[in-house]
């Protein structure tokens, strides 16, 4: 293909409007004349007069490669920050004692203290949550530490409206491999059609086991190693601001719901 050629007098009216600040593309627009073209004529001798208009323009493009630059910088330290400590905790769990049953117990133990059913009188143990691996943790460890029946468990699922039955319970019996014929009717949240609510996959999930015995052995456990690891913590200053904040404010200290109070005595006092 033969290369286009342009006469002195176009390439004058090219200059007149880089002087008068047209950009290459609005140049190219205006007659005709290719941006690669314009710069090899005089890109290295005329300077195009910056106007403020076009300063805005370039300050937002370099903003928006600027927030993108520093987005991919942060997400490959953040990366990079996960790899090192992923690093770090495999080799330190290396001398955990894994398979010690105290060890294990220890964690079920917390595990049920945070999750598990508190209520006296209650003839299951329970543990309730919607994260599967939390979950799978929890009855992998209860299996290991006690010598389990297992016709004993039973699972109760609660869902929302989009979830689909069959497939949230053959999800859960599954994952902890109880037969579905040991899984109660699934309760449908209905509220969660009229209100806002957190999302997840697979429903809230509760393991039932028809032995009670279990969890108040785990919350006996949890109490006596709280009490053991914070034997040696300030609890005496806890202690004496508790009493203070009573004698400034009354019986309840300010913020502060007299059961939470009576709680805190109780754990003081024993």
């Amino acid at each position: 293909m033969q290369k286009k050629s342009y006469t002195l007098k176009e390439k004058e009216e090219v200059k007149q409007l880089i002087l008068a600040g047209k950009s290459y593309r609005e140049i190219r627009e205006l007659l005709g004349v290719p941006k690669s073209t314009i710069s090899t004529w005089f890109g290295k001798t005329i300077k195009k007069p910056i106007t403020r208009k076009a300063m805005l323009e370039h300050l937002a493009k370099i903003r928006k490669l600027a927030v993108v630059a520093l987005k991919n910088k942060w997400k490959k330290k953040r990366k990079e920050g996960a790899r090192l400590l992923k690093e770090k905790i495999e080799k330190e769990i290396e001398s955990y004692p894994l398979g010690d049953i105290g060890f294990y117990k220890s964690l079920l133990a917390m595990l049920y203290w945070t999750e598990g059913s508190k209520y006296k009188g209650v003839s299951k143990t329970t543990f309730i949550n919607t994260d599967p691996n939390l979950l799978l943790l929890y009855i992998t460890l209860l299996r290991k530490c006690y010598d389990i029946d297992e016709s004993k468990f039973s699972i109760w699922l609660r869902v929302h409206y989009y979830h689909s039955i069959k497939k949230i319970k053959n999800f859960w019996s599954k994952l902890f491999n109880v037969p579905l014929s040991q899984f109660y009717k699934v309760s449908v949240k209905k509220r969660s059609k009229t209100k806002r609510f957190r999302k997840n996959f697979a429903g809230i999930c509760s393991i039932h086991y028809k032995d009670s015995s279990i969890g108040k052995e785990l919350l006996e456990i949890g109490r006596v190693l709280q009490k053991f690891i914070c034997k040696n913590a300030p609890v005496a200053q806890w202690k004496e601001h508790l009493i203070a904040d009573q004698k400034v404010v009354g019986s309840t200290p300010a913020g502060r719901t007299s059961a939470s109070m009576l709680y805190r005595s109780n754990f003081l006092n024993s």
